[in-house]
């Protein structure tokens, strides 16, 4: 059994990490400000402290705890928010990165695991799907600041030593993702249509993502505890999807008969993202499973439970 830190521990992707974890034996802190994790997501198996990730209590808290491993998923996840606001972003994603590091250094952690962005980092590209050796050319602030700690990562391992493990998601959707929240289009479009409310689909419903369910998501980061070190890897399912697409699907699921508007794609917003996901099957032994479809019901299922 190991001990691992999971950061943003009460977050959409996040708790589902803990869950895994816990499920395989493992003990766990959870580290939250809860500015945008929900308590009532924290595995009771997990002890809480809540605590932002740029606080000079950090250190304390390692001590105590003595971690094996990092999951580090607490972020500042929105795109539009990181176009009017840089600094935050950079304060949050970089500098709370940064504290973190230093601490694990200093109280040998193992490996650090970071939850790093596929949809974000690479930019507008001329390959699809895109490979872990794309030069990333990221369009938003956001992007900039998952790509700048990945080299503070690499600059930890060269100076300190420090393992780590790089993943970069791609549009991550299940249960436990919030329909009122900035990101995370499925559940915005199921929260919105249960309230018969008309969706919005920015890029007029045409732009492309890759879409993996959570729960496939959670079960990298357990893998990475064991294999993968000092790697960088997509979590991808190599398809792309349209917005319009998840829209028909999920109307479908609900029995929506509305049509939605179609507006332009925002500031920093990329039309077209999808990622590979062989690195990812070849040295972690991982690949999505759970199909569209299947995910976008059981995420249907928990918004609908969580408005009754």
């Amino acid at each position: 059994m190991s001990k691992v830190i999971v950061t943003g521990g009460a977050g959409f992707i996040g708790s589902h990490v803990v869950d895994m974890l816990l499920e395989n034996h493992h003990e766990v802190l959870v580290i939250d400000n809860l500015s945008s994790g929900k308590r009532e997501n924290i595995n009771p198996g997990a002890t809480f402290i809540e605590m932002d990730i740029c606080s000079d209590q950090i250190d304390a808290v390692f001590d105590n705890f003595r971690p094996d491993y990092v999951a580090h998923l607490a972020a500042q996840i929105d795109v539009r928010k990181s176009v009017t606001d840089p600094i935050f972003d950079a304060k949050v994603n970089v500098l709370g990165g940064i504290n973190l590091l230093n601490s694990s250094v200093k109280y040998d952690v193992q490996k650090f695991i970071f939850s790093s962005t596929g949809g974000a980092i690479y930019g507008e590209t001329d390959t699809l799907p895109v490979p872990e050796t794309y030069q990333p050319r990221p369009m938003s602030p956001y992007g900039t600041s998952k790509l700048a700690f990945e080299h503070y990562l690499e600059l930890y391992q060269r100076l300190y030593g420090l393992k780590y493990l790089i993943l970069r998601l791609p549009n991550v959707y299940g249960p436990r993702q919030s329909p009122e929240g900035e990101a995370g289009v499925c559940s915005i479009l199921t929260g919105l249509m249960l309230k018969g409310k008309k969706p919005v689909l920015y890029g007029h419903g045409t732009p492309q993502r890759d879409y993996v369910f959570v729960k496939d998501i959670a079960r990298a980061f357990l893998l990475g505890l064991d294999k993968a070190t000092d790697e960088t890897l997509n979590l991808g399912s190599a398809r792309g999807t349209t917005v319009r697409e998840i829209f028909d699907i999920i109307a479908d699921i609900l029995g929506y008969q509305g049509e939605p508007e179609l507006a332009p794609l925002r500031p920093g917003e990329v039309q077209n993202i999808y990622i590979t996901g062989d690195k990812a099957r070849e040295i972690l032994g991982w690949q999505p499973q759970i199909d569209l479809c299947t995910g976008l019901t059981e995420t249907v299922e928990f918004i609908k439970g969580g408005l009754v």
